[in-house]
């Protein structure tokens, strides 16, 4: 984390930015409601823009019949419309192929958050509209504030109407905004004037949606959002540029947490403030080496605080750093905030002096920044607290061995070592001692060694040698020198000791999300993920984890626990559920429910309650400790993103398979007017014929069509059975001679006006397949280059043993395949379309062979004909499905 003195670029805000080049720019007209004037505003700066030079175009406007907003479309180029038929009726919408075609610099595009009529491209307008902008095209487009997703529950909440076309915050929050506006009674007089709807609608929308209350309080969202798209884009700027400073576009809010008494009074005025000023706020502790002596009254204030800043509606974080000050002054520069809010203790002089006062340095080193003081509770450090004392860190038996096996050890050193060094030399030798107890042991295990390395000094080389007194003035310096460096350089190790320890947990954290993220993100399984999660918890926190997400619309139930045999009760479930409805913690330890053995997070993402995370200790403590807290909250945040990135993909697979049905259904509703209405018309004519005399042409001509219908018909079964994973295979060596010449004889009808020639030589190896799928397989080529091929054509079936593989392919006389789609042409439902006759089809029956082909451990390959223009289908053999030593001839 980098202090506003060492600013640099962010990585990811210069990603962001790097993503926006080459793309469009989009700027909203954005309004309280309807009538301020948004169409009016867009048309009107973007014929300025045209008088400037810029090529722009109109996508789509709505005038609702207001006069002077049609007077701004007159003369200006407008694309037309695309009709799309619907439900006996033809809607017009916006035709996004041909703006793309036309390719202006700036597209008008009203009413951002329109819905789509069934059968476009996109089912929403703004996603048109980001696809133009992926295009290069800039985009002016208008939105009122209702239709916000983030604020749709809000404005419900107030005028009792819910939109429900909404338009995403991302959206906005990479858009240029501008907010028209107009004071609520001049919207109310125009709404009078009937400038907004009809006189008789207009009457009903001034007695409910167009009150004056509903109008500023919409007017209000709009500019407060209005505001946060700014500066939020502000800060990834300046973020992006690595500038110093606060950069306030808005306020943002920093409570300080500390141990004392007075924490959670901090923490709701800091909550009042952030409301006053509707601005995002954190709740921060300094992790600091002092923390870990702290006794466990002081660890469960800081949980408390933390919990209810987190219940408010707080961002909370931990941060590592070697002293309050540093800390809060790099949290600051980091998150960009504008207020501070800290509590201050009366400390006694002496108190000061030796420590100085953490609130006047911050108020001197933080400009900028404002700064409340909120005075607390009357602690002196020397009387203890809550009836237990602080823990001071008195060091460890086994250092102050070590310390003075040291100092015995380099004791011995210099008297060898006497001879050849003087008395001064002798005394840096105990520096040695001195800084490796520090750093091993810490404080005062480097304190002790300095002293007894002193002593030692003083002892065995300062004469008179062997008592402690000293005969020269001279050496009394020395060891009060000595003394003082042993102090300082303990000192100064103990203080590196603890930055590489606060290092050390920090990296430790990383690492254990890091991992976290590593083990559950390659999870496809919900259930899988869960017992993951409360694995992973349990592990880390030493607690009980249970899992309980929702079933059934809104009732929780278990999903996954580290212990089969838990059974919440009837107050645990209370708690659960207020936890998932409300999205805060509730039950032990918070501030709801409190009588439950559980504390339950809710996993939220998308701005809803996933499940429920429930931990709980065996032991009378609580569930956990403050300085566990931000680590379990970003495990909670980053199981939740996992859980809906598997709710996703159930949706998107949920979709696939309604996409899948509708192609079928749209794909049957073609079929029969061409499939199904012509072979039947053939064979009722025929049979009406029939009356008149039966000819052999007659007879067969319903044999023919009757057979086109059976293999219709065969490929909707065979699709069927695909989807439906119900193949059953019956693998038998084939001739592919025999296999082709039977394949051909049942496709004469599909190959009629064809020449059809066999290239398979009769010494082919034998095959391992499907009998019946590999005919299909055959039935669908042929009946495929049946369609394609150029009447009068040659179609040529040839079989060829090359490289241990058996190639057979079907090759036709047509217009062939458009470069670089050849593999797409085995997609469901892919029909190729000749580009001078009209061909029918269902698209199912490449999709067929290509499914069949793969169930026998065949591949099937699609391209053009090397000489010659037509396409080749190709089946190749594996020579793994070779029967080898066996003749053609030898199989009956």
């Amino acid at each position: 984390m980098a202090g506003s003195d060492d600013a640099r670029p962010d990585p990811e805000a210069l990603l962001r930015h790097a993503v926006q080049e080459g793309r469009g720019r989009l700027k909203i007209f954005l309004g309280a409601a309807p009538g301020v004037g948004k169409t009016y505003e867009m048309l009107s700066e973007g014929i300025a823009r045209k008088r400037d030079g810029v090529d722009v175009v109109i996508g789509v406007v709505e005038t609702h019949g207001r006069v002077e907003t049609d007077a701004l479309t007159r003369g200006q180029e407008i694309m037309p419309r695309r009709g799309v038929p619907y439900k006996g009726r033809t809607l017009y919408e916006m035709d996004l192929d041909a703006i793309l075609a036309r390719r202006p610099r700036l597209v008008l595009v009203d009413e951002l958050a329109h819905t789509n009529a069934p059968g476009g491209r996109h089912p929403k307008r703004y996603q048109d509209v980001e696809e133009l902008l992926a295009a290069g095209i800039d985009v002016y487009s208008t939105v009122n504030i209702q239709h916000v997703e983030s604020l749709n529950d809000v404005v419900a909440s107030f005028t009792r109407v819910r939109v429900r076309e909404t338009v995403p915050d991302r959206i906005l929050e990479v858009a240029e905004i501008e907010v028209v506006d107009i004071p609520p009674d001049e919207l109310i007089e125009r709404l009078k004037a009937g400038k907004v709807y009809l006189p008789q609608e207009a009457t009903h929308a001034l007695g409910h949606f167009f009150s004056k209350s509903n109008l500023s309080a919409l007017r209000e969202l709009a500019l407060r959002r209005a505001a946060q798209a700014v500066d939020a884009q502000m800060l990834d700027h300046v973020r992006a540029l690595g500038l110093g400073g606060t950069w306030a576009g808005s306020e943002r809010i920093v409570v300080a947490i500390n141990e004392l008494p007075g924490a959670d009074l901090m923490v709701r005025a800091a909550k009042r403030v952030a409301d006053g000023l509707r601005a995002p706020w954190t709740a921060v502790f300094i992790e600091t080496p002092r923390a870990a002596g702290f006794t466990p009254a002081e660890h469960q204030r800081i949980a408390a605080a933390m919990t209810l800043a987190t219940q408010l509606g707080a961002a909370v974080a931990s941060v590592p750093a070697a002293n309050v000050i540093e800390g809060i002054k790099v949290f600051l520069a980091e998150a960009r905030a504008t207020q501070l809010i800290l509590g201050k203790s009366r400390r006694s002089r002496w108190f000061e002096l030796r420590h100085g006062s953490v609130v006047d340095r911050l108020v001197r080193e933080t400009p900028g920044v404002t700064v409340h003081v909120m005075p607390l509770a009357d602690l002196s450090p020397a009387p203890p607290r809550d009836g237990a004392p602080r823990r001071a860190d008195p060091g460890s038996a086994t250092g102050y061995i070590a310390a003075a096996l040291m100092v015995a050890a380099v004791t011995g050193i210099a008297s060898a070592l006497l001879r050849v060094l003087d008395l001064g030399n002798v005394g840096m030798l105990y520096l040695l001692p001195v800084m490796a107890a520090a750093s091993l042991y810490g404080l005062r295990t480097g304190l002790f060694a300095g002293i007894a390395s002193s002593l030692a000094y003083n002892f065995v080389f300062l004469p008179p040698v062997g008592t402690f007194s000293i005969s020269n003035p001279e050496n009394v310096i020395s060891v009060v020198v000595l003394l003082g460096v042993a102090f300082v350089t303990s000192q100064l190790a103990a203080r590196v000791r603890g930055q590489a320890d606060l290092a050390a947990a920090s990296a430790r954290s990383n690492a254990i999300l890091a991992g976290f993220l590593r083990e559950i993100g390659s999870v496809n399984d919900p259930q899988t993920a869960g017992e993951m999660i409360c694995a992973d918890v349990r592990r880390l926190f030493d607690v009980q984890v249970v899992l309980m997400a929702p079933v059934d619309s809104r009732a929780l139930a278990m999903q996954a626990t580290t212990d089969p045999q838990y059974r919440v009760d009837i107050m645990d479930m209370a708690a659960a559920t207020w936890a998932f409805d409300h999205g805060v913690p509730a039950g032990k330890g918070s501030g709801t429910l409190t009588a439950s053995e559980w504390l339950f997070h809710p996993l939220k993402a998308g701005g809803r309650s996933l499940a429920v995370l429930g931990i709980a200790r065996d032991s009378a403590r609580e569930p956990i400790r403050a300085d566990q807290l931000p680590l379990l909250t970003a495990l909670i945040d980053q199981a939740a993103l996992v859980l809906e990135r598997l709710r996703l993909e159930t949706d998107m697979r949920d979709m696939d398979a309604v996409r899948t049905r509708d192609k079928l259904r749209a794909a049957l509703l073609s079929s029969v007017s061409h499939d199904l209405r012509t072979p039947l018309t053939a064979v009722i004519a025929a049979a009406d014929a029939l009356d008149h005399g039966a000819t052999p042409a007659l007879i067969a001509t319903i044999k023919t069509e009757a057979a086109r219908l059976n293999r219709f018909v065969a490929n909707l079964l065979d699709m069927a059975r695909i989807e439906a994973g119900a193949l059953n295979l019956n693998i038998e060596a084939i001739d592919l001679s025999d296999a082709v010449t039977s394949a051909s004889h049942d496709a004469r009808r599909a190959l009629e006006g064809h020449r059809l020639r066999l290239n398979v030589p009769p010494d082919l190896p034998l095959v391992r397949a499907d009998p019946q799928l590999l005919h299909h397989c055959l039935l669908n080529l042929l009946d495929n280059a049946g369609r394609y091929g150029d009447p009068g054509s040659e179609i040529v079936i040839e079989g060829r043993h090359l490289y241990g593989e058996i190639r057979l392919a079907v090759l036709d006389h047509g217009p062939g395949l458009p470069f670089g789609q050849e593999a797409k042409v085995f997609e469901t439902f892919r029909r190729l379309e000749g580009s001078d006759r009209a061909v029918g089809g269902t698209g199912l029956g490449l999709a067929i062979v290509k499914a069949f082909a793969e169930a026998m451990g065949l591949s099937v390959q699609a391209g053009n004909r090397p000489h010659g223009t037509g396409a080749a289908f190709t089946l190749v053999f594996p020579s793994d499905l070779i029967v080898r030593d066996v003749a053609p001839e030898s199989v009956t």
